[in-house]
């Protein structure tokens, strides 16, 4: 089943979607986000949406405005990808190879959830930066509360999945990292999500017999693919993910699991590290990118330029005297 969150007549609802793009406005909901706090995982979801459907559709999904379909209580991004980690590696650290600690364990960092976007939502350049890039993801969502979850656990948790796009500012990203404090305006700006929430048992047949969801990814750049790689080549399941995500703590509905960049050209800045140079170029406004996910759908968002930087004085040195 796919849920959509929508505005539509200056209301904000949520629909299951069906094959044609007939939505089926679920009663009373203005929050998918809200509803999975109530539902308490896959089953109640599907519950909802069953009822929606025995009600008359709304509008086509082409009649409305696409929001991101959930807001999210938090966003870990994890990078489970290994040719992603060696070629951005190299372009933005200029440094080869892999590291060692890579292999311990699915690492994440924390993104910001107060700006997400929605598909076909314009994305404003990172103020301060000339070096803006996508990054071609699956997102996770979670259904359940859980803590210290196994694996085996874990997949009961995953209520879906979703397109996640991770935009980075590379020349910021390159500059604050070098503090050792992993990314911050670099990745502050925006994150899209969509243009669905597609159920776990609907990508249940894409699994392979080691766990994995075997789904094509790609992605164009104004119409030209530039990457393509399959969803099985993370380096961890999405249950591992989640099982890591709540050691000693809690995941909750809502949350969101991003899989990491894809390889093979999910992103520019691996191509760039590849290549040498900066080809294709990086993105500027106008720009549009699509980015298809196998089984969940084609999220699109056009760059449109920023604004200025707030001038700030760079920081004081301090004398170390004691009185």
């Amino acid at each position: 089943m796919r849920f959509a969150s929508y505005e539509h007549h200056q209301r904000r609802r949520v629909a299951v979607v069906q094959d044609d793009g007939a939505l089926h406005p679920l009663p009373g909901v203005s929050s998918l986000s809200t509803l999975l706090t109530e539902t308490d995982g896959l089953p109640g979801l599907l519950a909802a949406g069953h009822e929606a459907l025995g009600s008359p559709s709304g509008p086509h999904v082409c009649e409305v405005r696409l929001l991101a379909p959930v807001r999210p209580a938090s966003i870990r991004d994890f990078v489970t990808f290994e040719e992603h980690v060696e070629g951005v590696r190299k372009s933005v650290d200029g440094v080869t190879g892999v590291p060692a600690q890579w292999y311990a364990a699915p690492t994440f960092y924390f993104t910001n959830p107060h700006a997400v976007y929605g598909h076909r939502e314009d994305i404003p350049m990172p103020p301060g930066s000339a070096v803006l890039d996508f990054e071609l993801e699956v997102g996770a969502v979670i259904g359940r509360e859980g803590r210290d979850l196994t694996p085996e656990r874990a997949r009961d948790h995953i209520v879906g999945y979703t397109v996640f796009n991770d935009w980075s500012a590379r020349d910021l990203q390159g500059a604050e990292m070098k503090v050792g404090l992993g990314p911050c305006k670099g990745k502050d700006t925006a994150t899209t999500l969509g243009p669905y929430l597609v159920t776990a048992d609907e990508l249940e047949p894409y699994r392979d017999a080691d766990g994995f969801l075997r789904l094509a990814l790609t992605a164009e750049v104004n119409g030209e693919k530039v990457g393509e790689d399959l969803l099985s080549h993370m380096s961890w399941t999405f249950e591992e993910m989640t099982a890591y995500a709540s050691r000693g703590t809690r995941v909750v509905p809502g949350d969101v699991l991003g899989s990491g960049t894809c390889g093979n050209g999910g992103c520019l800045a691996e191509l760039w590290g590849l290549r040498g140079e900066q080809s294709p170029p990086p993105l500027k406004p106008g720009d549009s990118v699509s980015l298809t996910v196998e089984g969940i759908g084609t999220l699109t968002s056009t760059v449109v330029p920023g604004v200025a930087p707030v001038p700030l004085p760079t920081g004081r040195r301090r004398t170390r005297e004691r009185r």
